[in-house]
């Protein structure tokens, strides 16, 4: 079973443009760097709140790319636009995509 990362975070309205066009260069950045990526699905929320559905094939691959942080520009800048963090957590998809 594939493990998901949630996180939720706020950006403050003058930051979502940035946080959007940074969005592709981090996805690359975890294509080319992160073991394990799958996909990630980002969700606008009410309250200027955001929630990243992110996939990974294993709970290792996940703590390994947490481990790097934000090791690569694209995935700098897309952390940078984040005001904060509301909540991360981690689960298993029971429903796999084919």
């Amino acid at each position: 079973m594939t493990t998901v990362e949630l996180t939720r975070f706020h950006v403050v309205p003058e930051q979502v443009e940035r946080l959007l066009a940074a969005r592709p260069a981090m996805l690359a950045d975890f294509r080319t760097d992160r073991s394990g990526f799958l996909d990630a699905h980002l969700v606008r929320l009410p309250g200027d709140q955001w929630l990243d559905i992110v996939r990974w094939r294993t709970s290792e691959d996940f703590a390994t790319s947490r481990a790097k942080g934000a090791n690569l520009p694209g995935i700098r800048a897309f952390f940078a636009a984040i005001d904060h963090v509301v909540s991360a957590e981690e689960g298993t998809a029971v429903e796999d995509e084919e």
